[in-house]
């Protein structure tokens, strides 16, 4: 894309490692996309556009693939506007598609899918075309055909125009392409095409229906299709999914992908309503901004500015850059920010435009504009900025709006470091520190007695990757590092009894007291559906704090705010594993009459909870009531029909896995959300090996695949990649996620 809209004068290649968006060592080495890239361009070029218009401002943001860097995908999906999928025109749609998609559907973000590879050997457009139908729970629309010259790929033909959009060898203008003659087998099956597409359209949107019925089944224009198809696309539920082919590798159908995003994708001004949260509930941002002032003496500052900080990344040079998405009013550079998440002002110094290779200082960002701001000390990842108005720090209802809050899920591994020497100690910490800021989901901790540290991450890649960059690009030296383990959880089996603590020491050189009682109990899901009033949810906990003659307490929210404090570090270490506890109710009582011991420091209340909690856990280990977790993944595996009763035996009988599906990969129909799709029902134009034999074809004819999906303990699926290979003879493909958090019983308990 950025070579065709002049952004970048060559093409780059993953399997080369010379591509923009993946500009991390690791992900050239790999050939992956490790974290997501935003980068800004103009689309069409000066010499295609019409006369009297103006090119669009296209951001776009590459994301990964891989499941262990999923929460790069969840954080981006809902600062977009809309998603081009891309998929493998020789795999179909894998596991790990069915997730992203369905990232997708949580946010309606309007999408398309673009088939890519086309030009390698195995390549099907028409399975992949029916893998969509199948798997994706959205009817197919084929836009391109693929135009083949015996089995290799020539260019594209656009189905709406009928007209050929992109050619094997070419820069793909209007004037190279108009010397190209598409024969008649290939004009037939456009118009094949071309009906079936107007036949799905006119099912789902009655504005072209209407024109088809008045002009009565007669050849209906170019541009009214087009509109159509904006229409149901920027709906977002995926009913109907546009599909575009191509090869990124050989530069074919790239260009009309673009002309695609400008003519079939929605502008930020085409979008639904921002919806925001707001004390612990949604509501659309014009009902938060029209809300009535609750003090009539003194008006609340009213919010100026909005954006959502979707990514962050350190840059040698500037530092910290904080990737943001603007929703309400102007972010101008030198303005006070308001971190709605961490409860802070901070100073951002310059705004910036990233532009492939270039960075272009710019002094302000409008709504819809995607941009990075430098000189932020605290935001993370997830964070929401204001522009409030007034600078003075604020505590009303407004300046707690957050867009979307980032839900983190627990990590499944960990690695354990150890620093040779204070300036090792120091230089890891503040890189561990920078690394977090940029991916939430990877958390570090010190053990103050050893002097360890520990990282903990979404899977072994993740903390690979991680290592990687503490080395490589931190430049963290003399570390230790052990071998990457399952990270294990704690849980309560029964209820503690009612434990009250007093915490008088001096702390900071100040004295004071403190009291608090704490009954912790173990989380269940009914427990949860009929919790009522205030609480927190935090890492798999809920914490909610009573108080008793609360009009005797000076400061509710902020004593609330101390006590929820010490609970959360008590429950970071249990009394068995030290690791994690989980799935705990803590419910803190404050009763001002016996626990309030006159004006003290708020450590004194961290301290008292903190006390509470951690003689809680300790009294509960003493009985033998606290329970060890470990993380359960779904695992998907593809593999070859003569492999897969060995694997299913491995999985069940050696692995302690759960066999939950079996599914042939050539299956005709399947049933989904919104009912069954018959295959049948699917237009897709014929590949080249339909009519003629093939290698492909004998190998397609041989070789039948078959999906398998499990529930395994993760402590089996470490090095389980390398192990499947011996089953498999290398000829399959493993997607995993963390699926639950299961307690460990019998010998294994034992062994941990």
């Amino acid at each position: 894309m950025l070579y065709n809209c002049g952004a970048t004068y060559r093409l780059g290649n993953v399997d080369e490692g010379n591509t923009v968006t993946d500009f991390l060592p690791m992900e050239r080495e790999r050939g992956i996309t490790i974290q997501s890239a935003a980068i800004t361009f103009n689309w069409p070029l000066k010499e295609r556009l019409a006369p009297g218009t103006q090119p669009y401002t296209i951001n776009l943001i590459d994301t990964p693939g891989h499941v262990d860097f999923r929460i790069e995908v969840d954080r981006c999906m809902p600062v977009l506007d809309a998603a081009v999928c891309v998929m493998d025109g020789v795999e179909g749609v894998e596991a790990h598609t069915e997730r992203v998609w369905s990232s997708a559907q949580e946010f309606n973000v309007p999408r398309i899918i673009f088939v890519n590879k086309l030009d390698r050997d195995g390549a099907s457009f028409r399975k992949s075309v029916l893998d969509i139908g199948s798997k994706l729970n959205g009817m197919p629309l084929v836009c391109q055909i693929p135009l083949w010259d015996r089995d290799i790929l020539r260019g594209v033909v656009d189905v709406v125009t009928r007209s050929l959009v992109s050619w094997a060898g070419s820069r793909d203008t209007p004037e190279e392409l108009s010397k190209k003659i598409i024969e008649d087998p290939i004009r037939d099956e456009v118009e094949r095409a071309r009906e079936k597409l107007i036949e799905l359209i006119c099912e789902r949107d009655d504005e072209l229906l209407e024109l088809w019925t008045s002009s009565h089944g007669t050849d209906l224009p170019d541009v009214a299709i087009k509109k159509s198809i904006r229409r149901i696309v920027n709906v977002g539920d995926g009913s109907l999914i546009p599909v575009f082919a191509g090869s990124s590798l050989k530069n074919i159908g790239v260009v009309p992908l673009l002309d695609a995003v400008t003519d079939y994708l929605p502008s930020p001004l085409d979008r639904p309503e921002l919806v925001v949260q707001i004390g612990g509930k949604y509501q659309p941002l014009s009902h938060v901004l029209q809300a009535p002032q609750q003090s009539s003496r003194k008006p609340q500052p009213g919010i100026r500015a909005l954006a959502s900080v979707f990514k962050v990344v350190h840059d040698p040079k500037r530092g910290m850059l904080a990737f943001v998405r603007v929703y309400l009013g102007t972010l101008k550079k030198n303005t006070p920010l308001w971190n709605a998440n961490l409860e802070q002002f901070e100073n951002p110094l310059n705004i910036l435009q990233i532009s492939a290779g270039q960075t272009i200082e710019i002094p302000y960002l409008s709504p819809g504009q995607i941009g990075a701001i430098t000189g932020l000390k605290a935001a993370r990842t997830g964070d929401t900025l204001l522009v409030m108005g007034t600078n003075a720090a604020t505590h009303t209802e407004l300046a707690t709006v957050q867009v979307r809050p980032p839900k983190i899920p627990p990590a499944v591994a960990f690695i354990v470091m150890d620093a040779y020497s204070p300036t090792s100690a120091k230089a890891l910490e503040a890189a561990m520190e920078s690394l977090s800021r940029e991916d939430p989901s990877l958390r570090w901790s010190k053990n103050e007695k050893t002097e360890q540290y520990t990282l903990s991450g979404m899977g072994t890649l993740h903390l690979e990757v991680a290592r990687d960059r503490l080395e490589n690009y931190y430049k963290v030296e003399k570390i230790y590092w052990g071998s990457i383990s399952v990270d294990y959880k704690e849980c309560l089996i029964s209820p503690t009894a009612t434990h009250r603590a007093v915490f008088d020491k001096v702390v900071a050189g100040k004295s004071g007291k403190a009291a608090c009682s704490v009954v912790i109990e173990p989380l269940e899901d009914h427990v949860r559906d009929n919790l009522s009033g205030s609480y927190l949810e935090r890492d798999g906990n809920i914490i909610r704090v009573l108080f008793q003659h609360e009009s005797l307490v000076p400061n509710v929210e902020a004593t609330r705010q101390y006590l929820v404090n010490g609970v959360i570090s008590a429950l970071a270490r249990g009394p068995r594993r030290g690791t994690q506890m989980q799935r705990c109710l803590v419910t803190v009582t404050y009763d001002a009459q016996s626990d309030f011991y006159g004006s003290a420091p708020g450590a004194h209340l961290v301290g008292a909870a903190h006390k509470a909690v951690r003689t809680a856990l300790q009294d509960a280990h003493r009985q033998g009531t606290v329970g060890i977790l470990e993380p359960v993944m779904k695992v998907t595996i593809v593999c070859p029909e003569v492999s897969a009763s060995t694997v299913q035996q491995d999985l069940h009988g050696v692995h302690g896995g759960l066999v939950l599906e079996v599914k042939d990969m050539q299956q005709e129909t399947q049933a989904g959300e919104g009912g069954v799709i018959e295959i049948s029902d699917i237009y897709t134009p014929p590949d080249p090996y339909d009519f003629q034999s093939s290698l492909r074809q004998t190998r397609e004819g041989r070789l039948r695949m078959l999906e398998i999906t499990a529930r395994v303990p993760f402590v089996e699926m470490l090095d389980y990649d390398k192990h499947l290979r011996k089953n498999t003879q290398g000829r399959h493909t493993l997607t995993m996620a963390l699926d639950t958090f299961e307690r460990v019983v019998g010998p294994r308990e034992k062994d941990l």
